[in-house]
């Protein structure tokens, strides 16, 4: 009994399988209902500590804060300040190490009903998170919450649903995901440029300075992420945000990279500075921005009929406005699979992760 040969379609269904399915929640072991873990501010807890083979396959949870409604609430920007952590196979370091809501599809510490294949968040107002990335491994799976809020509590109710396998499959990538940001970006001032001139002009030929998604090193595929941002020029002129290319630089090569793309949109799968709201199974738009692009927007591509390989590397990046010149507020989740070990990686202290400039 292994991982085996299956996929997760309607015509998979039929195929009789023996693995052993399980799951760790947080049910109350007392048999009465207080179903759910109440988390200490500065405190980290251990939803799962699993021994494999295995695999996860689905984790629901959902969060609240009891104290939102007080007026003098200082955490609430709660879901910038818990952090999800999986390490694999007794691992020094992380494998996944994201904040709560921004691993399940959305940032700035907001939530919105969606829908995508691998990530979702349900009514009520996206308050319930689920992920369907299976994350095999072959000997240890260790899932923790870490809670950076100041002073408040949480509570926290989970399922990490997961298989047992004989033995372990030895052509399986290990499941990472990985939280960035640039606030600002790098840009330039506009100057005495026209606005035409700072929007759609320049040159960059060689991808330097563009924002980076993932860097990572090893053999795997990439399968996606999550790009944040918050728009932070202000004028009444023309104000997309999102005129940079995509540029993805695989196993070392040089400009141009094998996969360059046309624009920010593009990239995402829409067209033509889009304002609305869309949600399809590998690409969305969460959060459209308000008038002219302004405030906050939050976009997501997963590559799972098109993963990106890599045998060495992968630099995954995309330009802060054309030719790099905008300087927004960016911040991105990737996703991807490789094998172990992988190029240690940590994440930003929760003062440069609240919303930029923090909402309250």
């Amino acid at each position: 009994m292994t991982y085996g040969n299956y996929g997760s379609s309607l015509r998979d269904l039929p195929r009789l399988r023996a693995s052993k399915r399980k799951r760790v929640s947080s049910y109350d072991r007392t048999g009465g209902n207080e179903d759910r873990l109440t988390v200490q501010a500065g405190t980290t807890v251990t939803l799962a500590d699993i021994e494999g083979p295995g695999s996860i396959n689905h984790i629901w949870c959902t969060v609240a804060l009891p104290l939102k409604d007080v007026p003098d609430a200082v955490d609430v920007d709660y879901l910038r300040r818990l952090v999800l952590k999986i390490t694999w196979d007794d691992q020094e370091h992380p494998s996944v190490l994201v904040p709560l809501g921004d691993f399940f599809g959305m940032g700035h510490a907001k939530t919105a009903n969606f829908v995508s294949a691998p990530l979702q968040m349900s009514p009520q107002d996206g308050k319930s998170f689920n992920s369907w990335f299976h994350m095999p491994f072959a000997g240890r799976a260790r899932v923790e919450l870490i809670s950076e809020l100041s002073a408040e509590p949480v509570f926290f109710y989970y399922y990490i649903d997961y298989e047992l396998f004989d033995s372990a499959a030895d052509d399986l990538g290990y499941f990472h995901a990985q939280w960035r940001s640039e606030r600002p970006t790098d840009g330039v001032p506009q100057g005495t440029q026209s606005n035409r001139e700072y929007q759609v002009e320049g040159i960059n030929d060689t991808g330097d300075g563009n924002y980076v998604i993932l860097d990572a090193q090893g053999r795997g595929h990439y399968v996606g992420c999550v790009l944040n941002i918050r728009n932070l020029r202000e004028t009444s002129d023309w104000n997309w945000y999102g005129e940079g290319d995509d540029m993805i630089f695989i196993d070392g090569e040089p400009f141009p990279p094998s996969l360059h793309g046309t624009g920010t949109e593009d990239y995402f799968n829409t067209a033509w500075c889009p304002t609305q709201t869309y949600h399809a199974p590998y690409h969305g738009i969460t959060m459209p921005g308000g008038d002219n692009w302004s405030g906050e927007i939050s976009l997501y591509r997963f590559h799972v009929e098109d993963p990106i390989t890599f045998t060495e590397s992968i630099r995954v990046t995309i330009e802060h406005g054309h030719a790099n010149k905008r300087s927004d507020d960016f911040s991105s989740v990737a996703y991807w699979y490789q094998t172990l070990p992988h190029r240690p990686f940590g994440i930003a202290p929760v003062e440069e992760r609240l919303p930029f400039p923090r909402s309250r």
